[in-house]
C-alpha cells in the first residue's frame, strides 16, 4: 500500500504540473479524444441519455457521498466508532483536496456550439472520478475488514465498484464537460487519498497495540 501511494502521489503530481504548464502533447490528445466523442455523442442521442442518467444519478457524487455517509452511520451504529470517523474524515479531506486543486489550477472545461450536458466549477481534476475512487476503495476495504474471507459476494462487489470508478470517468468525457486527462487525474488523486488513509489507519491500530502491549491490557505475554 505505501509504494502505491508513492506512486499514485508522483503521477498526480507530475500530470498536474503538465496539465498546469499547458504541455501541448497533452492538449492536443485531450482536444482529439474529446472531439471524437463529443461527435459520437451528437449522433447516438440514446447512448448519451444513458451516459447522463449513469453521470448524474447513479454515479454522482452525491449518491456516492450520500453511500459514505450510510455506511459510516452503520459502523458507528456496530460501535466501531473509529473507523466511522476515519471514513467520513477521509471523504471530507478528499473534497477539501479536490476544490483546492480546482481553484488552484482553474482549467476550462470543454466548450461546444451543441452541448450535450453542463457542469460547474474548474475542470482539474474531475470531482466525479475522484469521488466515486475514493468512496468505492474507502467501501471495499471497509468490507475487506470484515467479510471478505468466504464471502462469495466479494467479487461481485469489487467488480462493480471497478465498473463504477471506469464508467463514471468514461461518461464525463463522453458528455464533454471533463478532458480525459482531467479524469485521469480525479482516479490518481482518488486512489493517492484512500491509500493514504489506510496507511494512516493501519499506523493509528499498530501503535494502538503497542500502547495496549506496553500497560498489560493488550496481550497474553504476562500469562504462564
Amino acid at each position: 500500500m505505501r509504494s502505491s501511494a508513492v506512486v499514485s502521489g508522483v503521477l498526480s503530481v507530475l500530470l498536474l504540473a503538465l496539465v498546469a504548464v499547458g504541455w501541448s502533447p497533452l492538449l492536443s490528445f485531450d482536444r482529439s479524444v474529446a472531439e471524437g466523442l463529443h461527435r459520437d455523442a451528437i449522433a447516438h442521442p440514446a447512448v448519451t441519455r444513458v451516459n447522463r442518467v449513469l453521470s448524474d444519478w447513479v454515479w454522482d457524487p452525491l449518491t456516492m457521498r450520500a453511500l459514505a455517509a450510510g455506511t459510516a452511520v452503520l459502523l458507528w451504529w456496530r460501535r466501531e466508532r473509529r473507523l466511522a470517523l476515519w471514513l467520513v474524515g477521509t471523504s471530507v479531506l478528499a473534497v477539501l483536496l479536490q476544490q483546492g486543486l480546482k481553484a488552484l489550477v482553474g482549467r476550462e472545461r470543454p466548450r461546444w456550439p451543441d452541448p450535450v450536458d453542463s457542469a460547474h466549477y474548474a475542470a482539474f481534476p474531475s470531482g466525479h472520478a475522484m469521488t466515486a475512487t475514493v468512496t468505492c476503495g474507502l467501501l471495499l476495504w471497509v468490507l475487506a475488514l470484515h467479510w471478505r474471507d468466504g464471502w462469495r459476494g466479494w467479487g461481485a462487489l469489487a467488480g462493480a465498484a471497478v465498473v463504477s470508478v471506469l464508467g463514471v470517468g468514461c461518461t464525463r468525457v463522453y458528455l464533454g464537460v471533463h478532458w480525459p486527462s482531467d479524469v485521469v487525474g480525479g482516479w490518481l488523486l482518488g486512489w493517492f487519498c484512500v491509500a493514504v488513509a489506510i496507511l494512516a489507519y493501519r499506523g493509528t491500530e499498530r501503535r494502538g497495540a503497542r500502547a495496549g502491549d506496553g500497560d498489560g491490557s493488550g496481550g497474553t505475554g504476562g500469562e504462564r
